[in-house]
């Protein structure tokens, strides 16, 4: 028999894939599927083909294992399955049986108890056989519905095939940061000439994926239609970054307003100023939150971040320069720098 589908159960080792022991509990299944969806779905890994095809053989080592039935089937065909391939043969005496002995076994098609055809066949296979028996025609093995063996004949597993998702499309913008911070509406010209409309969400960094659902292609046998992945590029500013939620920008004040303390304005992503309080004795380096000033949210707003920088005058005149001389000798004796040198000797 040649490999296929109706060959997964025995070539496939689904505790393999999803990383657990033969005997794990159902919890532990569980959870180890989660996980590894989680790592490998389509919309966390947008265009990477592997981990889609992980994210279909972890999906489907789940749907066999996280039910016990089919998950005791399975347990049932790998252990007869353990160092040989079936072929449809004969079952003499003294013989392996063929392929159908073993599933008259599994599937109760044979034997001494009736049931209803097909009733046991698991998800694996229920693709194979189109959702019902391949010996339901009949009540004889040789008379299928497909009109001949149930792994042979013309058109044999064309039935029941799975409908497919159409294809992604993959496009590109820039924006400005302004644009990113409180969102922008795009139009993006599409293969078919039809222009599709997108409005960004507030908040977009550089490289930042937007999948606009059920825009892609059309699929071809019947599925829903693919996404649209639109990649996000952001322009920097020469002022303002962002920092999640949170607008960053840094101001440089003079010496007497960090000293003394003062009220400045300070821009804002908005385009309006607002009146920033430098408490006094404020040193370089510090960080004062403007509240409301950031980016939009669904609760509310993100903050402005404003770092103090003292200025440090390059050119003094003779008056200035005699100012900062008498505030040197008023201040003789201070030591900025004796807790750096404590705290260098403790380590």
């Amino acid at each position: 028999m040649s490999s296929g589908p109706q060959n997964d159960w025995f070539e496939k080792d689904f505790y393999a894939e999803l990383g657990v022991d033969k005997d794990a509990p159902a919890a532990d299944i569980k959870k180890a599927y989660r996980k590894l969806a989680r790592k490998y779905h389509p919309d966390t890994n947008p265009g990477d083909k592997a981990a889609e095809d992980k994210f279909k053989r972890v999906s489907q080592a789940n749907q066999v294992l996280s039910d016990p039935e089919t998950r005791a089937q399975y347990d049932q065909v790998r252990a007869m399955g353990q160092g040989a391939r079936f072929t449809a043969g004969s079952g003499g005496s003294g013989g392996a049986g063929g392929f159908e002995d073993i599933f008259s076994g599994l599937f109760n098609t044979g034997g001494g108890r009736s049931r209803r055809p097909g009733a046991d066949i698991p998800p694996e296979f229920a693709d194979l056989f189109g959702g019902g028996s391949p010996f339901a025609a009949g009540g004889t093995s040789g008379g299928n519905r497909f009109g001949g063996s149930p792994f042979g004949g013309a058109g044999g597993f064309s039935a029941g095939a799975p409908s497919r998702k159409g294809g992604d499309i993959t496009s590109k913008t820039r924006l400005s940061f302004t644009e990113a911070v409180h969102g922008a509406t795009v139009k993006l010209a599409m293969p078919d000439g039809k222009p599709l409309t997108v409005r960004t969400p507030p908040g977009c960094t550089d490289g930042q994926k937007i999948r606009v659902r059920g825009k892609g292609k059309p699929s071809t046998t019947g599925g829903d239609n693919g996404d649209v992945i639109l990649t996000v590029n952001v322009d920097k500013h020469p002022v303002f970054s962002q920092d999640g939620h949170n607008i960053r920008l840094t101001v440089p004040v003079t010496f007497a307003e960090a000293a003394l303390g003062a009220e400045i304005s300070v821009p804002t992503v908005d385009g309006r100023p607002v009146t920033l309080k430098i408490p006094a004795g404020t040193p370089s380096g510090r960080v004062l939150r403007v509240r409301g000033k950031g980016v939009e949210r669904k609760d509310r707003r993100g903050d402005m971040l404003v770092t103090i920088q003292v200025a440090v005058p390059r050119n003094l005149s003779a008056e200035a320069k005699a100012a900062v001389e008498k505030f040197a000798e008023a201040t003789r004796g201070e030591e900025p720098r004796a807790d750096l040198y404590k705290e260098a000797k403790a380590s």
